[in-house]
């Protein structure tokens, strides 16, 4: 089967023939515990289709996926194997809990107003007698002989998970469980950090030697002979009589047998002239490629961010600067007083003998920032702004040419050298790109118009160029970054390549302000992994139909392979706290087992240096009762699996109208095979255990991702590929909006994100992921003094709130001064009198609709609905006054938008009762 072209998605999605059994003899496990670090494979993007797709003969059947969603730790490693049943990469998010009490403004907020709660993790239980189990040796009399870890008891893990399933159970039969409206599937977040870590383990790990699979809690041990049973496999393993043991309390003194989650650790470093470097090591190199075709206002913006940027970093911090135009500008920090730069062709690549000159020369092109600071603020003061008489777009930018050299600069010789050996830093070096305008000059480069008679097949032409200069940075441990600033286009389609290849991030910046200073800085402190690989493996019955997430699948040449391993494997070019993988999973058959396995393996290199291998194992509870199944899904996990498998599909704004048909098509049917039909109706109830589901799915109808909130098609794109990788706590805001209310006293009270929360004598907070909202009704905004207070409030708990997000969001704030906090509608825009909304933040530029329309279009339409529906799904109202509530009610103008109860009833579905 051949896969298709590939294209600039960061959502894969990769499809898989039968599993074939390899006849490969099964390595050492104690060998392969680390596979090689291989160079980034090719991967087709793929589409995931429903109602299930269309398979070819040799293939599964599609992802039909159930969401069974229980926090468990996980985290994988290893890279894609092409003899397994495998998947597609693919999954979003739902809105909070409307539930949550007062909270004081100076208590920091999570990113998610509900942390789905975590499996329990019970220890290994004795093998089921309803499924016989062969042993390698033919013998079913060692059943009785094997003995759990530990008793049958919760094990407690730590709060975040690692991974988060979207049912905490799974449904043994495979017609009832393979529902693709629903489906089932998990959120795999390899590189998150939590408190307290894995327990860490120095020692090679005990694996099966028929699947690859790792020793864990759930293993059954013969006591006698320390032999261990394999979860996935089933198969008998020795230890080397480690496991032997006079009783299994004994047992638990090893980690991975007490606890669902470790690290494997190995400090030896066996790649060749590599050192590795301590705490105080030299940082990872870091180089500024800078536009330097920028006008006046936007170059003002930029050098204060780029002053603050410096300021900012540690003293060890190696930093390069690198300007681009029509040619390439390398800045030599070895001149204190002046700026001064070497200067390279930007027309084509640059040859060996220009780079040789440069990094053999004189010059120094990465310098500590202890000893480089004044000259890097020299650097930028120097700065001018563009003065020749031509569009923004048609300016000739060397973008290309430009990252080329600072991958140069960055793989040439250290400046710290002893003894002959190089001394390189840990981690990834990265690369930040501050592009105000498109690449039209030099390799890579696409014409400045449209129009152009060759235009697609030179852009066909740059994909190509940029994805190739992506994996080559990836290759030498080097992330690229691309900030944007500005409102020139910039073609996303032909950058997005290079930051993806790379394992960065591409943003979008309305200025050079404060939004992209923030995102300047966390660009370069985030942690992150390199060479990392994730290994999924999971138990017979269950099938990966569907992957989506920042990786592609491993070359089979890359990783290690057992004689009957079945798992998957990707390949990931970064691993970082904010990414996350979506699994699409179903059942293969009937289940005939009590319970199914999950097990993850993250393999990568961290910053200094060390080869991790972290292990978590997870397992799942299978039932016959659907209405049991119900009661453990959970609903925001689901929520955000089935939007990123519709976001995949959404590469346009007309496909992201077909999507929200589907969005409509899956309420109907969770109803039709999970819900009750009302007595003498057609109308079908929606199963009350899911009640928030539709509410999520409608926030992601009207959003930014699906909705027409967004109106440029470079917008809507970034958008859809940061939320493909994001991690759980972005994507669930992103799709759902949390609001949150100031009260007196400098608390806030969570709300539902409905229009009713504007009333003109409150202030409200709308996270909305990657934009955070400042709402000040009129009566509050009058009073000068209160409002102060209030808005100083709501900006501390924004701050809080995006504290750690990356990349930051917009902090937008306004006031309404007209009397009512209503908004004018016509044809379905949201229209705005002149200069009766003050923007309170320099990002707000204008006083008309825009970014007041990016607010209100972000609330349910909830003031259509009766009194006694507003008042069961918005409480809160229960607390006005009559004439509180008629002044409300009265500030709203009708327009044909929907309400969430008129549309979940235009399917013929009876809209559930709020939980």
């Amino acid at each position: 089967m051949s896969n298709p072209p590939p294209q600039p998605s960061l959502g894969y999605s990769i499809s898989f023939s039968s599993p074939s059994q390899s006849d490969t003899p099964s390595p050492d496990p104690a060998k392969n515990a680390m596979p090689p670090p291989p160079p980034p494979p090719s991967v087709s993007p793929g589409q995931s289709r429903f109602p299930p797709p269309k398979f070819q003969l040799d293939q599964f059947p599609s992802p039909s996926v159930k969401t069974p969603n229980g926090p468990s730790p996980a985290s994988g490693g290893g890279g894609l194997k092409t003899g397994s049943p495998i998947p597609h990469l693919s999954t979003p998010p739902g809105p909070p809990v409307f539930t949550s009490p007062v909270r004081p403004a100076a208590v920091p907020f999570r990113a998610s107003p509900v942390t789905p709660q975590p499996v329990a993790f019970s220890p290994a239980a004795s093998l089921p007698t309803s499924s016989p189990v062969n042993f390698s040796n033919g013998s079913l009399e060692l059943d009785h002989q094997l003995s759990n870890v530990t008793d049958d008891d919760a094990v407690p893990v730590g709060e975040p998970p690692y991974v988060l399933f979207s049912a905490h159970k799974v449904l043994k039969q495979k017609k009832q469980a393979n529902v693709p409206s629903l489906g089932f599937g998990a959120l795999v977040s390899p590189g998150r950090e939590i408190s307290p870590g894995p327990q860490i383990i120095q020692r090679d790990p005990h694996r099966c030697h028929s699947c690859g699979a790792y020793a864990n809690i759930y293993c059954n041990i013969l006591l006698g002979s320390g032999q261990w049973q394999c979860v996935i496999c089933r198969e008998l393993n020795g230890s080397e009589g480690e496991y032997i043991a006079p009783s299994k309390e004994d047992l638990s003194n090893f980690p991975e047998l007490a606890s669902p989650m470790v690290d494997y650790v190995q400090t030896v470093n066996n790649r060749p002239g590599f050192v590795p470097v301590s705490d105080s090591r030299m940082s990872a190199p870091l180089v500024l490629v800078i536009d330097e075709c920028l006008d006046e206002p936007h170059l003002w913006h930029l050098q204060s961010s780029l002053h603050a940027f410096v300021d900012s970093l540690p003293p060890t911090t190696r930093i390069g600067i690198v300007l681009y135009g029509r040619t390439v500008s390398v800045y030599d920090f070895s001149e204190e007083s002046v700026a001064s730069a070497d200067v390279l062709p930007g027309d084509k690549s640059p040859c060996q003998e220009s780079l040789k000159a440069l990094i053999y020369g004189t010059g120094i092109y990465l310098s500590p920032m202890h000893a480089s600071l004044p000259v890097a603020h020299a650097i930028f003061s120097s700065l001018r702004p563009y003065k020749l008489n031509i569009p923004e777009a048609s300016r000739d930018r060397c973008l290309g040419t430009a990252v080329e050299v600072a991958l140069a600069i960055i793989q040439g010789p250290s400046a710290d050298i002893s003894r002959g050996v190089i001394k390189r830093s840990g981690g990834n070096s990265r690369i930040i790109v501050c592009a105000g305008g498109p690449n039209t000059y030099g390799p890579g480069s696409v014409p400045h118009s449209f129009s152009h008679p060759n235009y697609a097949h030179l852009e066909k032409t740059a994909l190509k160029w940029m994805e190739h200069l992506g994996q080559e940075a990836h290759r030498h441990n080097t992330v690229v970054d691309i900030l944007c600033a500005g409102q020139c286009p910039v073609r996303v389609p032909v950058l997005q390549p290079l930051a993806k290849a790379s394992g960065g991030v591409f943003v979008l910046h309305d200025d050079f302000g404060e939004a992209f200073g923030v995102n300047l800085q966390r660009a370069s402190t985030r942690a992150a992994g390199s060479r990392g690989f994730l290994a999924i493996r999971c138990s017979d019955d269950i099938l990966i139909t569907q992957v989506v997430g920042p990786g592609e699948e491993a070359h089979v040449d890359t990783h290690e392979t057992f004689k009957n391993d079945t798992s998957l494997y990707i390949q990931m070019p970064s691993v970082e706290e904010t990414q996350s993988f979506s699994l699409s999973l179903e059942n293969k058959r009937d289940i005939r087992t009590e319970y199914v396995y999950f097990q993850f393996t993250t393999q990568f290199l961290n910053v200094y240096q060390a080869d991790i291998s972290r292990v978590i194992t997870v397992r799942l509870p299978t039932v016959d009762s659907v209405s049991a199944y119900l009661e453990s899904v959970q609903e925001e996990v689901a929520a955000v699996l089935i939007a990123k498998r519709t976001l995949l599909r959404a590469k346009n704004s007309s496909d992201a109208i077909d999507m929200r048909s589907t969005i409509d098509e899956r309420i109907k049917d969770i109803a039709l095979k999970y819900g009750s039909q009302v007595p003498k109706s057609k109308q079908y109830r929606f199963p009350k255990e899911m009640s928030l589901l539709p509410e999520h799915l409608f926030h992601l109808r009207r959003g930014p991702l699906l909705g027409n909130i967004v109106g440029h098609e470079d917008e809507r794109s970034v958008l859809r590929n940061l939320f493909l990788n994001a991690s759980f706590d972005l994507s669930l805001r992103m799709v759902a909006p949390r609001c949150l209310m100031h009260r007196e006293g400098g608390t806030f009270e969570e709300l539902p994100a409905y229009d009713l929360a504007m009333q003109s004598d409150a202030a409200v907070v709308l996270d909305h992921g990657t934009d955070v909202f400042i709402w000040l009704g009129a009566e509050l905004a009058a009073d000068e003094g209160k409002s102060a207070a209030a808005l100083a409030a709501c900006r501390t708990l924004a701050e809080e709130l995006s504290e750690l997000r990356f990349p930051a969001p917009r902090i937008l704030s306004f006031k309404v001064f007209f009397p009512c906090p209503a908004f004018y509608f016509f044809f379905g825009c949201f229209l705005m009198p002149r200069n009766e909304v003050e923007p309170n933040d320099s990002i707000v530029k204008q006083e008309g609709s825009s970014q007041a329309r990016y607010f209100v279009s972000r609330l349910i339409p909830a003031h259509k609905d009766p009194p006694y529906e507003q008042e069961a799904r918005f409480p809160q109202l229960q607390t006005l006054t009559i004439e509180q509530r008629t002044k409300l009610k009265s500030s709203f103008i009708s327009f044909d938008d929907p309400s969430f109860c008129e549309w979940v009833r235009s399917l013929r579905v009876v809209p559930p009762e709020p939980s």
